[in-house]
């Protein structure tokens, strides 16, 4: 059975990546804190932010396991959380990875990320606002990974909803980072009236995993 994550090339530039996040990424979220709005984005444009490794594995086993379909990621940044992703796309053999990304300096890393890990053919990169880039997304959505800015999370579900397969996987992450910008998109997917069976997984920052049931 291949397992895409043991090969060289996408091990060793994940290890990369996430040791670059390790001596990148403090030093910036000092930086952004307390600042406005606008100041702090301009940090976090230059800050990985990455699923841990933990994490990634997760998401892979995930999207392994998932039915047949495509995987949606809101929140590319430079792409670590994608490649695992698109790496069990490799490995089941169908699907495909679309993931969109606002800010267009960090598309263009991650897409060279994905080259190098081999993993480009499988991904469908969009840049701009997600409200947008996934506006076309219709049917036979097996996951959704949703990792961008938090008061989008339930937006952007709401409006995938229709293309969401019987049995879908909806994963939100950051939730011990962010609980109150977050506390509306949990209370909709806990609720079993909106159609989800909810649980939060105790894995890097939290992520929350539903189940779509209606």
């Amino acid at each position: 059975m291949t397992v895409s994550l043991t090969e060289a090339r996408v091990q060793n530039l994940l290890n990369t990546l996430h040791d670059e996040a390790d001596r990148v990424d403090p030093p910036l979220l000092a930086a952004a804190e307390g600042k406005d709005i606008r100041e702090r984005g301009a940090y976090l444009d230059q800050a990985f932010i990455p699923v841990s490794p933990d994490a990634g594995r997760f998401l892979y086993a995930l999207v392994r396991g998932a039915a047949r379909g495509s995987v949606i990621e809101f929140g590319t940044s430079f792409g670590i959380s994608t490649i695992y992703m698109a790496a069990a796309i490799r490995d089941r053999g169908t699907g495909s990875v679309i993931t969109t990304e606002l800010h267009s300096g960090k598309a263009a890393a991650a897409r060279n990320y994905f080259e190098q890990a081999g993993l480009l053919d499988v991904i469908d990169l969009r840049v701009g606002d997600a409200l947008e880039t996934l506006k076309g997304v219709e049917r036979d959505v097996s996951l959704v990974f949703l990792d961008g800015w938090k008061n989008l999370y339930l937006p952007l579900l709401r409006m995938l909803e229709p293309a969401l397969a019987p049995g879908a996987l909806i994963v939100a992450d950051d939730l011990d980072l962010f609980p109150v910008p977050l506390a509306q998109y949990l209370e909709y997917v806990r609720n079993p009236a909106n159609g989800y069976v909810s649980v939060k997984v105790p894995i890097g920052d939290a992520m929350e995993l539903s189940a779509r049931t209606g």
